[in-house]
C-alpha cells in the first residue's frame, strides 16, 4: 500500500494548471485555488473539480451547485496564493481581482486565460476530497498566452509571449 506522503511527493512531479474556482449563493462569494481540475468529456462539455472536504468554503460549493473554473495566467501568482490562504476572508480575496459573471452568476476573473462557468450535476466523496462533476454552461476566453502552472511545489510560467517585429 502506498502511504500519503509518498503519494504527495510523487504527485509533485505532475505539472498542473493553477485555477481559482469560485461560487456564489445565499451565503455570498467563495473561492479556492485548485490544481485538481480536468476535462471529463466534450459531449456534453464537462469538467471534474476536486476539493478538500475540510476547506471552509466546501459547504458553500455543495449548497450552491454552481461554480466557475478560472484558469490563471502567469500574472496571477499573488491571486492564487490569496485564494489558497486560510488567513484571508472572501472579501479580501475577491478584492485582488476584477470580477464579472456569466450564466451561473459565479465570479469570473476578467483576465483569466479561460473561465468555465458550470453547474454541478454530481457530487462524489472519495477519502478527504469531494469530486464535483460539472457540465459547462458558458466559456470566456482571453488572449493571454502565458499560463501559471504548479510543478515540484513551486509556480512556473509556460507559454510564449508574442514579439512584434518592426
Amino acid at each position: 500500500m502506498v502511504n500519503a506522503t509518498d503519494f504527495k511527493n510523487a504527485m509533485s512531479s505532475l505539472t498542473s494548471a493553477v485555477n481559482v474556482v469560485t461560487t456564489v449563493g445565499e451565503s455570498g462569494f467563495h473561492g479556492f485555488t485548485a490544481s485538481a481540475v480536468c476535462s471529463v468529456t466534450d459531449t456534453p462539455p464537462t469538467l471534474l473539480v476536486c476539493m478538500n472536504k475540510s476547506s471552509r468554503s466546501h459547504t458553500h460549493f455543495v449548497e450552491n451547485k454552481v461554480l466557475t473554473v478560472n484558469v490563471l495566467g502567469a500574472q496571477h501568482e499573488k491571486l492564487s496564493n490569496a485564494f489558497a490562504s486560510s488567513k484571508l476572508n472572501s472579501d479580501e480575496r475577491f478584492a485582488l481581482g476584477k470580477w464579472t459573471e456569466l450564466e451561473t452568476g459565479s465570479p469570473v476573473l476578467a483576465d483569466a486565460l479561460v473561465s468555465f462557468d458550470c453547474e454541478i450535476s454530481d457530487i462524489q466523496e472519495v477519502g478527504t476530497h469531494t469530486i464535483f462533476i460539472c457540465p459547462i454552461v458558458a466559456i470566456q476566453k482571453n488572449q493571454e498566452d502565458q499560463a501559471l502552472v504548479y510543478f515540484n511545489r513551486a509556480y512556473h510560467q509556460v507559454g510564449q509571449t508574442q514579439v512584434e517585429i518592426a
